[in-house]
């Protein structure tokens, strides 16, 4: 047997042991290879829109190509240390250092070779779903056919070959200083009792404290301006909640003798101090990529809520008009009609002039209230009745910028003499009328009696009541003719967003998936690391004992303290960046926050079970 089947066997043989970091170079290659296939697809060249989407597309396959080389750096580092007390057997055997290395390189190069080809492969058999599903979510309006995607197989296969190539030289290089005596007790070293300093145990909680309140007070562009403050602390009070104050809570525990000598918790309570301090390092990689991926996907996600959001609040008909032009008003009105009855679009309609009035040098909109009344009830809101020298504050729901305390102090005066002032219990929210701004609603006698008005706009309105699926295709009719400030097309605004947004939506959902999956990896390995100590131990305990009821108990919640823990951190870090977002817009996204949070949390535990599943049986099959 030549040394190089030697190297190809001992990977063949040891499937189990070499199939997460497989997996998850597999999974980076085939993500990348995804992105490729949009970067040179054939329809998405030609138009500004279309190369905005390749352009976007191509930095992010750099963002994931830079990301999977310290990802798969950081996975080949976590495997090797799991193996030295094997190269430690291996010297003994007559190998040396040098062959060690050769072999690990040559390991690392075969293993590249199949994750590249075999994601490459996946990549093909899925090209076509992904290609469909990225259809709907880009809303690109030519289609995206499947082609055999050879600029994007060559740019992977050599990308990833010199991604490998050069992880396989770095880490040959580490290995060189390991001496044997290292190798061969490298799971029998004392790490000594671990110990948590109180002063830094304090400042991981008044960093973490400190963090969340400001992110949480603040509102608005202030958000903005405490983004990079807040981020630096909450990092740090991070690194020390794994390395100070986990190890401080558990030796409290410990001393808690109720609590300690419980049924098994001292064999939960017993090495839990050494773990979360041993995989500190991983566990705070693990809570900020999880982090920055639900953030990123949460804020994009919500950020497209809010754009949808506000062109409905703003326009609350399928269709309106404002005149522009007075002497097209008429034409105009006409050609919507003509077109609405064309697409067999059926529509009630109102139309009504939205007079402006000069008040404490401002302009604000003055209506009355059969005019309000009439829209109100085209749109299904509550109808007001005013009474004369009454008026009525409309909040416009949508656009609240604080002008209500204002608009009650004002007042107006009428023809007569009197002078009309609101009341704090006359303030509604509405979105009758599409004014930018709170205005006035008076009594229909009482409008008559206004002064002389500074401005005023011929405003007419359309909501359909039947023939829906002819919006789209009316919406661009009219739009051909009629200039954008003039018409407005709910639909037809909101396709257009998210034409617009729909690539940076795809993109981050991409990116998003490739940190999820690298947080689950990170844990995956970190737990395998300590199999063989683990087995080694519970051997040892279910000797004395131990039923396979009580080992179950023991695994499973040693497992899910490890796996969970990080993960906890992130939601929470993740709900509370979202919260100051939501601050930021000024927009409830807690609905978005809980679907994003929700689902990563839910992949997270299927992702738990299977790890979970594993490792209990490697562990009942040593025993």
């Amino acid at each position: 047997m030549t040394f190089r089947q030697f190297a190809f066997n001992n990977v063949i043989r040891n499937k189990r042991l070499y199939a997460a970091y497989f997996l998850s170079s597999l999974f980076t290659v085939m993500v990348f290879f995804t992105f490729s296939i949009f970067a040179f697809h054939p329809g998405l060249s030609g138009s500004d829109m279309n190369s905005n989407v390749t352009q976007g597309m191509n930095i992010s396959a750099g963002i994931i190509y830079v990301f999977s080389f310290f990802f798969v750096l950081y996975s080949m580092s976590s495997f090797l240390q799991s193996r030295k007390r094997e190269f430690g057997l291996l010297m003994i055997q007559g190998m040396s250092m040098k062959q060690i290395r050769l072999m690990v390189f040559l390991e690392n190069m075969l293993i590249g070779l199949f994750a590249t080809i075999g994601g490459i492969l996946l990549g093909i058999v899925f090209a076509k779903g992904i290609l469909l599903v990225a259809e709907n979510v880009l809303i690109i309006e030519s289609s995206l056919p499947f082609y055999f995607p050879t600029q994007a197989i060559m740019m992977t296969f050599v990308s990833f070959i010199v991604l490998f190539f050069f992880i396989s030289l770095f880490v040959t290089y580490v290995l060189r200083s390991k001496k044997l005596i290292e190798l061969i007790k490298a799971n029998k070293i004392s790490k000594g009792e671990p110990k948590a300093n109180l002063f830094l145990t304090l400042l991981a909680v008044l960093l973490l404290g400190s963090g969340y309140a400001v992110a949480l007070i603040v509102k608005g562009i202030t958000v903005v301006m405490a983004m990079l403050p807040v981020i630096i602390v909450v990092s740090i009070g991070t690194y020390l909640l794994f390395t100070q104050l986990s190890v401080y809570i558990i030796r409290r525990l410990r001393k808690k003798e109720h609590i300690f000598w419980f049924k098994t918790n001292m064999l939960l309570f017993s090495d839990l101090a050494f773990r979360m301090k041993d995989n500190a390092r991983t566990f705070f990689m693990v809570a900020m990529v999880s982090t920055v991926a639900f953030c990123a996907i949460g804020s994009l996600f919500g950020f497209q809520t809010v754009l949808t959001s506000s062109v409905k609040h703003v326009n609350a008909t399928t269709f309106s008009y404002k005149t522009v032009d007075k002497e097209a008003e008429k034409q105009n009105v006409e050609f919507i009609n003509q077109t609405l009855q064309e697409e067999k679009i059926k529509a009630d309609s109102e139309h009504t002039n939205m007079t402006y009035y000069e008040i404490a040098n401002d302009s604000i909109l003055i209506t009355k209230e059969s005019d309000f009344n009439r829209f109100a009830s085209l749109i299904g809101e509550k109808q007001m009745k005013v009474k004369d020298g009454q008026i009525i504050v409309v909040d416009f729901q949508g656009t609240n910028l604080g002008q209500q305390t204002q608009m009650l102090n004002e007042t107006i005066k009428l023809k007569s003499g009197v002078t009309l002032k609101p009341n704090e219990d006359e303030v509604i929210t509405s979105r009758a009328l599409p004014a930018m701004s709170s205005y006035f609603i008076v009594s229909d006698h009482d409008y008559e009696l206004l002064p002389k008005p500074i401005d005023a706009e011929s405003f007419y309105a359309w909501q359909v009541t039947d023939g829906e699926e002819g919006i789209m295709a009316a919406s661009e009719k009219l739009y051909d003719k009629l200039e954008r400030y003039e018409m407005t097309s709910v639909e037809y605004e909101i396709y257009e967003i998210m034409k617009f947004y729909g690539p940076i939506l795809f993109i981050g959902l991409f990116i998003g998936i490739v940190f999820f999956v690298s947080a689950g990896s990170f844990l995956y390995f970190r737990l395998y690391m300590d199999l063989d100590e683990d087995k080694q131990k519970f051997s040892s305990i279910s000797k004395m004992g131990l039923t396979d009821k009580e080992l179950k108990k023991v695994l499973n919640r040693q497992t899910a303290i490890l796996f969970f823990a990080p993960i906890i951190v992130a939601l929470v870090h993740g709900a509370i960046a979202l919260t100051a977002l939501s601050n930021l817009f000024a927009f409830n996204l807690f609905k978005e926050s809980v679907i994003v949070l929700g689902v990563f949390l839910f992949i997270q535990i299927i992702y738990f079970f299977i790890v979970r599943f594993y490792y209990t049986k490697q562990i009942k099959a040593a025993i």
